[in-house]
């Protein structure tokens, strides 16, 4: 297995058991994340993001966790893998199963940009309920998630920072 296939590894497995601490140290200093929702720039930034999520789940959703990945593959520069988390959301309490595409390039080593797709549709109707079916298409909705999603990753850091 390639070296940064191992680092894939390394990163599920820790993203299974929760343990963000562990996600972090697969991130280059200066890497770039993006999925529907976040839009990230530095490990600091990326690790508050997976910080916050874990710590969510731990406190709200623990017995409906699982994560499970597959299809690694990676080479020196690029990789890609398939992740299916089953979880309750926890601003609604929804049980929410989110079928994603990642895709990442490395550096000596490490994640330096990490791009997650998943059909934000699909995750609205089970987060949301009746406004992500009716919404979940609309740029309004996805907007008003991705701004909310901001101010809470902004209050988590705030909150570990004091």
């Amino acid at each position: 297995m390639h070296p940064n296939a191992e680092l894939l590894t390394r990163f599920y497995t820790a993203f299974a058991a929760l343990d963000d601490a562990a996600m972090a140290t697969c991130y280059a200093p200066d890497a770039r994340f993006r999925d529907e929702v976040f839009e990230l720039g530095g490990r600091d930034e990326v690790a508050a993001m997976w910080g916050m999520l874990c710590a969510a789940t731990r406190a709200k959703g623990l017995d409906a966790w699982s994560l499970d990945f597959r299809d690694i593959v990676a080479d020196e520069r690029n990789g890609r893998a398939h992740w299916e988390a089953h979880y309750r959301f926890s601003a609604t309490g929804r049980l929410v199963h989110n079928r994603i595409d990642g895709e990442f390039e490395f550096r000596d080593g490490l994640i330096v940009a990490h791009h997650d797709r998943f059909d934000f549709w699909r995750w609205s109707r089970q987060a949301l309920g009746a406004p992500g079916a009716l919404l979940g298409w609309s740029p309004m909705l996805r907007n008003k998630v991705r701004a909310q999603a901001a101010k809470n990753l902004a209050a988590f850091r705030a909150g570990r920072a004091g």
